[in-house]
């Protein structure tokens, strides 16, 4: 009985991004994310880039659809995919002949060879278990583009995350209280949220938890999927990467 349990136990905690994307307590904690700071490194980015105007653009781990949103705007064909089914729903309110979205897992494929450019914005890698399932998923990315096209992973710098980890955190939203617990373990950053929802007298609890990949880690990744690193970047603002003093690791690669 204890061994089947223990298996459930460890089932939920492979697939935590299912439930915790899901939920509405997700789009809360996160609300306050600076959307124009997205917006002006979105367009820092298309600066560097200069994609043609009718470019094709894939949005992965698109959440609720505004990158993508902001990307059409600009006259790009964009398509959207993610897990949840809760945020895809959201999106496609924003749907228009040039936006387009699709619940979608994304170790599976989607459209092979289709895509001028890939973007995995703001660490929407590196969830899963094992070291194939994230081999999978950068597959993914790869193989969605054309010959020639280019993928931008932008994720979390690991050493200096570690190096500057809040490892409690009390955030009150309205009636909600979000009892935040972080830690570093086993080559993964954990994140316990705790929630409290006095309006429904209610309580919740997630677990995110995300790869500690180094700038190594995703240059053999990188490597295996014969994907060519042309740059990588620091932050936002395109300065160079430092490992102590970087916030991000933004990779920019080449399908040859």
């Amino acid at each position: 009985m204890m061994e089947a349990y223990n298996e459930i136990a460890v089932e939920v905690q492979k697939h935590w991004f299912k439930d915790w994307f899901n939920s509405p307590y997700y789009d809360l904690l996160y609300s306050n994310r600076d959307s124009k700071e997205a917006v002006s490194f979105i367009d820092k980015l298309l600066e560097y880039l200069r994609p043609p105007a009718d470019a094709t653009m894939l949005d992965v781990a698109c959440g609720t659809g505004r990158h993508a949103r902001y990307l059409a705007e600009k006259g790009f064909t964009v398509t959207g995919i993610d897990l949840s089914i809760r945020s895809i729903n959201i999106a496609k309110k924003l749907e228009n002949p040039r936006l387009s979205f699709f619940q979608h897992d994304m170790r599976l494929p989607f459209r092979v060879n289709y895509f001028d450019l890939v973007f995995n914005f703001f660490t929407s890698f590196g969830y899963f278990e094992t070291a194939r399932e994230n081999d999978n998923a950068l597959r993914t990315l790869k193989n969605a583009l054309r010959p020639g096209g280019r993928l931008v992973l932008d994720y979390l710098n690991s050493t200096y995350v570690g190096e500057h980890l809040v490892y409690e955190e009390v955030k009150e939203m309205g009636d909600v209280v979000f009892d935040i617990h972080r830690e570093a373990e086993d080559g993964k950053f954990l994140k316990e949220i705790n929630i409290l929802d006095r309006s429904r007298m209610q309580r919740a609890s997630y677990t995110e938890s995300v790869c500690a990949f180094t700038k190594q880690d995703f240059e053999d990744m990188f490597a295996r999927q014969g994907l060519q690193i042309t740059d990588i970047f620091g932050d936002y603002h395109f300065n160079n990467y430092d490992e102590h003093h970087s916030p991000r690791l933004i990779i920019i690669a080449t399908k040859p």
